[in-house]
C-alpha cells in the first residue's frame, strides 16, 4: 500500500473541479465543486445524527437509497439548513447539474456547508453550474477541495494505492471540517472515491464499519453539525473481481480504506478552528473496546484538558478527571498518564497518583503541534485512539463573528 497524488481523481474515471460561483462574497474564495465518476458507481453515505439537517441529506438519502451515483455537488457559504425551500433548491441543483452532465439527477449527491439559515437562491448554482461542468479535470481534486472549505485553513486530501487480485486498486478523498465537529455520525463533509469493484451491500458496510474509528472519534468542540456527511463511490474501473463478501479482498480494501479516513481524521483535527496542535488520545490496557472508546473520546472532549495543551502545561490532573466524569467503568488507582511528541516522552501520572517528573521537559515536550496523550489502564488488552486539538484564544474570535 502506497501514498500518493491524486485526491479524489487518483482513482480511475474520477474528475473533479471548484468554482466560484457567488454564493460567497470573497470573489477569490470558490464556493462550489463537482466530483463526477465516468462509470456509474456504487455509492454509500453516513449522515450527522443531529435531529436538525441540512437539506441536502434527505436528497442525498433518497437519491442514492438504489446504492449507485455518477456525481457529487457540494456548495460552501451557505448550509441549505432550516430553509423552507431547501429541499427545493438541493432537487433543482441536481437537476440543473444532471441536465450539464446529461446524467439522472437521482444519480447525484447533493451536499452544503455553511451558515444555517441563512436564505439561498438558485441562481449561483445556475450560473456556476456550466462554468463547473467544462472545468472537469482529471487533477482537479485539490480545486474541489477548496470549494468545500469554510473556516479551514489547510486543504484536506489523500490518496493510496493497494492491490486486489492482482488489479493496482487506489482510492482518494477530500474533506472539510474545523468547527462543529463532535463523536457520533461523521462529524464534518468527507468525499471519498475509488476505482475499486465492490458492491454497494459490502461498500455500505466498509464505510459504515470504518467511522466507528475514525470520524466518530473526533472532537473539535462538542458540536456535532447539522450537514455532517462522509461519502465514498466505487466505479469498479481497477477491473478487479467484484467484492461481494467477506474474506482477503474486502479486509484488503478495509485497510486502504482506514488509511485514508485516519489520514483525514488527523488533517481534520490539527485544522481546528483556532487550533494550534493536534491532540491524539491513545487509550491501551482498557477492559473492553467501550471503555478504551469513551475514555478517549472524554479526554479530547475535555475543554481544561485541550486549553492545558494550548499552553503546553502538563496538567495531567486535567486527564483523570475526563477519565472520572467519561462513565466508563474503569479502576483508577490503575492509571498511567504520559505525554508523548516528536520532543521526547514523559511519564506524569502512575497507579492514578502524580509523580515526579521535569515540568521543563514536559513544557518542552507540550510545546509541539502534535501531542499524544498516552492512558494505560491497565485492566485488559483493548485500545482505541481519538483525535482532537486545543483550545485557543481564537476560536472564540472565530465564533463570535461567524455569521457577521
Amino acid at each position: 500500500m502506497e501514498i500518493i497524488s491524486g485526491g479524489v481523481c487518483a482513482a480511475k474515471g474520477f474528475k473533479a473541479a471548484g468554482v466560484h460561483c457567488g454564493i460567497r462574497k470573497n470573489r477569490t474564495k470558490r464556493d462550489l465543486s463537482l466530483i463526477y465518476s465516468e462509470k456509474r458507481a456504487t455509492a454509500a453515505a453516513v449522515y450527522t445524527t443531529n435531529l436538525v439537517k441540512g437539506a441536502p441529506l434527505t436528497v442525498t438519502k433518497e437519491h442514492i437509497k438504489d446504492g449507485f451515483a455518477k456525481a457529487i455537488i457540494c456548495n460552501s457559504g451557505n448550509a441549505n439548513t432550516c430553509n423552507a425551500n431547501g429541499i427545493e433548491i438541493a432537487e433543482q441543483t441536481c437537476e440543473l447539474l444532471g441536465k450539464e452532465l446529461n446524467i439522472p439527477a437521482e444519480d447525484i449527491v447533493v451536499a452544503s456547508t455553511g451558515v444555517i439559515g441563512q436564505p439561498l437562491d438558485i441562481a449561483p448554482f445556475k450560473n456556476g453550474i456550466p462554468e463547473l461542468v467544462l472545468s472537469l479535470s482529471e487533477n482537479g481534486s485539490e480545486q474541489a477541495a477548496e470549494g468545500i472549505m469554510t473556516t479551514d485553513t489547510k486543504i484536506k486530501e489523500v490518496a493510496v494505492s493497494f492491490n486486489i487480485g492482482g488489479k493496482e486498486c487506489k482510492i482518494g478523498g477530500i474533506a472539510k471540517g474545523s468547527g462543529m465537529i463532535h463523536p457520533n455520525m461523521a462529524t464534518m463533509l468527507v468525499f471519498l472515491t475509488t476505482d475499486c469493484a465492490i458492491s454497494a451491500e459490502m461498500l455500505k458496510k466498509a464505510l459504515s464499519t470504518d467511522i466507528q474509528n475514525t470520524f466518530n472519534m473526533i472532537s473539535i468542540d462538542g458540536d456535532t453539525s447539522t450537514n455532517d456527511m462522509v461519502t465514498l463511490l466505487a466505479n469498479g474501473m481497477a477491473e478487479n473481481e467484484e467484492i461481494t463478501a467477506e474474506g482477503e479482498a474486502f479486509n484488503t480494501f478495509m485497510k486502504a480504506l482506514n488509511t485514508v479516513t485516519v489520514y483525514l481524521c488527523r488533517r481534520i483535527a490539527g485544522d481546528g478552528e483556532g487550533a494550534t496542535k493536534l491532540i491524539e488520545c491513545k487509550v491501551s490496557g482498557a477492559e473492553n473496546m467501550q471503555t478504551a472508546k469513551t475514555v478517549a473520546k472524554s479526554v479530547i472532549c475535555s475543554s481544561l484538558t485541550k486549553a492545558a495543551m494550548f499552553g503546553a502545561d502538563a496538567n495531567w490532573g486535567r486527564v483523570l478527571c475526563a477519565i472520572g466524569y467519561s462513565g466508563a467503568d474503569v479502576d483508577v488507582n490503575k492509571i498511567e498518564v504520559s505525554f508523548k511528541s516528536a520532543m521526547g516522552e514523559i511519564a506524569v501520572c502512575e497507579n492514578g497518583a502524580g509523580i515526579p517528573f521535569s515540568e521543563e521537559k514536559a513544557k518542552e515536550i507540550l510545546l509541539e503541534n502534535e501531542i499524544e496523550i498516552l492512558v494505560a489502564l491497565n485492566s485488559g488488552e483493548f485500545s482505541s485512539t481519538a483525535w482532537g486539538c486545543d483550545l485557543t484564544y481564537d476560536y472564540v474570535k472565530i465564533n463570535g463573528d461567524y455569521r457577521t
